[in-house]
C-alpha cells in the first residue's frame, strides 16, 4: 500500500497504468469516506446517489447543490484518496460556460480534486475548455446513466462492430481532449481490453472485465447493503445487509424489553 499520508492526485492515478491496479469506490458521506481512504487509491462522489441515497429509479434528478454538498462531506473523510466528483445531468450538457461553473463549485466548494462527465466524441471540446483551465477530468463512456432513456435502459454497450467502433472513438477523442482517466461502464471484456491497450490514459472498469487499469464498484453493492440489486458486474464482499438488521433487531428487543441502556450506559 502507498503511504498513507501521501495525497493522490490525477498524476499518481496516470503513473499507475500497465503498474499497479488502481482500487476505486464511491462514497457519499464522511464516514464511509474515512473509511475506505486507507483502502483505496481513488473516490467517486457518484450521481447514483441519486438511486441508492435517494431511491430514485435513475441518477437524473441529482442536482448540482446536492452534488457539492456530499462531495464536500466526503472530502472531510479523505486524507489519502484522490477525490472526484460527478457533474450531474444538466449541470453540463447545454454549454461549454455552464460546464466550467458546474465543475468549478465542485472543486472550489465541494473541494473535489476532479470531476468525471458522461459522453464521448461529443463531450471532447467540453472536456479541452475544462482542462485548458485547470480542472482534471475523468471520462466515462459506454452505459452511461445519464443516457438511460436513449439506450432504452442499463443496458450492455459495444455488441456490435459499428457500436465497439464508436466506442473505441470515443475513447481516443477524450484522450486527445486531455482527461486523465476514463471509466468504461457495461462493455464487452474484450473491448474494454482493446481500448486499455490502445489509451495512454488508464481505464478503469465497471462491468468491464478484469484488463481495465482499475475498477470501481458503488460501496452500497460491494458491502451487500442492497440484496435485492444484484447485477452480474456486482460481487457482494461482505454481507452487510443482514448483518445491520440483526444488529437493529437486537437493539430493539433490548429497548423493548428493558435491557437497554444498562448502567455502563448512562451518565
Amino acid at each position: 500500500m502507498s503511504n498513507p499520508t501521501h495525497k493522490l492526485s490525477t498524476h499518481s492515478i496516470g503513473a499507475r497504468k500497465g503498474k499497479e491496479k488502481i482500487v476505486a469506490v464511491t462514497a457519499y458521506d464522511f464516514t464511509f469516506a474515512k473509511l475506505v481512504d486507507p483502502l483505496a487509491d481513488l473516490v467517486l462522489v457518484g450521481d447514483s446517489l441519486g438511486m441508492v441515497v435517494q431511491g430514485r429509479s435513475t441518477t437524473l434528478g441529482v442536482t448540482l447543490d446536492e452534488m457539492v454538498y456530499h462531495t464536500k462531506a466526503v472530502a472531510r473523510g479523505l486524507k489519502r484518496a484522490h477525490l472526484v466528483a460527478d457533474l450531474p445531468f444538466g449541470s453540463y450538457q447545454p454549454s461549454v460556460r455552464d460546464a466550467i461553473q458546474s465543475a468549478s463549485r465542485l472543486l472550489a466548494e465541494g473541494e473535489a480534486e476532479a470531476v468525471k462527465l458522461e459522453g464521448g466524441e461529443a463531450m471532447a471540446e467540453t472536456v479541452r475548455a475544462l482542462v485548458s483551465i485547470g480542472i482534471p477530468v475523468m471520462g466515462h463512456i459506454g452505459l452511461t446513466p445519464q443516457s438511460v432513456h436513449s439506450f432504452g435502459g442499463f443496458k450492455v454497450q459495444g455488441k456490435t462492430d459499428l457500436a465497439q467502433k464508436q466506442i473505441l472513438r470515443d475513447a481516443l477523442a477524450l484522450e486527445a481532449a486531455g482527461a486523465y482517466s476514463l471509466v468504461l461502464e457495461a462493455v464487452p471484456a474484450e473491448l474494454a481490453d482493446e481500448v486499455t491497450r490502445t489509451l495512454r490514459i488508464p481505464t478503469i472498469g465497471i462491468g468491464a472485465g478484469p484488463k481495465c487499469d482499475g475498477q470501481i464498484l458503488v460501496l452500497t453493492d460491494l458491502l451487500g447493503l442492497n440484496p435485492d440489486f444484484k447485477p452480474r458486474f456486482v460481487k457482494n464482499f461482505a454481507p452487510l445487509a443482514s448483518l445491520v438488521t440483526e444488529a437493529v433487531g437486537e437493539y430493539a428487543k433490548q429497548v423493548r424489553g428493558g435491557n437497554f441502556p444498562e448502567p455502563e450506559h448512562c451518565f
